[in-house]
């Protein structure tokens, strides 16, 4: 039983382990996931629209538009009902006003969402850290519990617990390790909701 402990406890480490060191050369060793590392987006990457004019960095100031970023940014809002969302407010708007509350907008949307990825992205690089942390000490202790096993005196109970301790400590990583994969996809949903939000603002600027 133990022994069986210990190879499922060396599977579950490899599995972990290289997806990290694959990425060290040209990103952080902290970071697990297969998608490449970017800590922050540009603006340009998700708004193909008109230059944003400095006044726009003042989203924050204007109450209606710094609601809407909030609202529309919150992942568990459906992205149909955002959409619907953003022309709602821009259809209330005098034609005057459009263009630059719509400029906030975008501006605001950037600000907010690149600053939530930026800190998914911290913290998955801090999961990860735990996590190699956490296969270094299964693998020792799958090491510790075979040599034990292989001693002639061995106190079967004691055997036994470590064995259940290790199952269950391999449980939790294998179950981490799950939890991660569907972490390492947060940025990416993060940026292409990003991109589709600023351009549905962008179809809404009046057309030149």
């Amino acid at each position: 039983m133990a022994g069986m402990v210990l190879v499922r406890s060396l599977v579950l480490v490899a599995s972990f382990v290289p997806i990290a060191n694959a990425n060290a050369a040209t990103t952080d060793p902290d970071w697990p996931c297969m998608q490449r590392k970017v800590p922050q987006l540009s603006l340009g990457q998700v708004w193909n629209g008109p230059n944003l004019p400095p006044s726009a960095k003042d989203w924050s100031k204007d109450t209606a538009v710094s609601a809407l970023v909030e609202d529309v940014a919150a992942r568990r809002m459906p992205i149909a009902d955002a959409k619907k969302e953003i022309k709602d407010f821009a259809a209330s708007l005098p034609v005057g006003q459009l263009a630059p509350k719509m400029a906030m907008l975008v501006q605001g949307m950037f600000d907010h969402m690149d600053a939530e990825r930026s800190h998914v992205i911290s913290a998955i690089s801090r999961y990860a850290h735990k996590q190699l942390e956490m296969a270094a000490k299964l693998r020792k202790e799958a090491s510790d519990l075979d040599a034990l096993r292989a001693k002639p005196d061995a106190d079967p109970d004691e055997v036994a617990r470590r064995t259940d301790q290790l199952n269950f400590a391999t449980r939790i990583f294998n179950e981490r390790v799950q939890s991660l994969t569907y972490v390492c996809d947060v940025p990416t949903i993060i940026e292409q909701r990003l991109y589709v939000l600023t351009k549905t603002a962008s179809e809404l600027l009046p057309r030149k």
